[in-house]
């Protein structure tokens, strides 16, 4: 799909990949593609609580054979899968930690290719208002808020 993208459209939008991921799409696309990658963050609070949503959020994608078949391309085992995810999948994926830290996942993917990163704070429900936390992302990256 990659290839398919570089050759018939501006670009590619990975989504629930990891950096290293985001600098091989780079590599492929080259360097006249648009890479939009995606990434989770799953800041503030322990990282019991982050873990949890972050596997919350995994749920649906743990089952889809085309997410798990990407994940198995990007180094990951079937034993990863499992129990909601492996910690090593989690960690990969979604930004955890601190805002600081949340914001470092963000950064690593600009740093391995991407042109933009969308950011998808997760909340703990539907009625979760993204609003706060992209408010402190952007603190952390020294950007206005409104």
């Amino acid at each position: 799909m990659i290839e398919l993208a570089a050759a018939a459209s501006d670009g590619v939008h990975p989504y629930l990949v990891t950096v290293d991921q985001t600098r091989a799409t780079r590599e492929a696309v080259g360097p006249d593609k648009w890479v939009v990658t995606e990434v989770a963050v799953a800041a503030g609070g322990d990282i019991d609580d982050q873990l949890r949503r972050a596997r919350d959020h995994l749920r649906l994608y743990l089952r889809l054979p085309n997410y798990r078949r990407s994940w198995l391309r990007q180094g990951f085992a079937e034993s990863d899968f499992e129990d909601g995810g492996s910690e090593r999948l989690v960690r990969s994926l979604i930004g955890l930690g601190s805002v600081d830290e949340a914001a470092g996942a963000v950064l690593a993917h600009l740093e391995a290719g991407a042109d933009h990163v969308v950011v998808q704070p997760l909340g703990d429900d539907g009625l979760f208002d993204p609003r706060p936390a992209l408010r402190e992302l952007a603190a952390a990256f020294e950007l206005p808020s409104r």
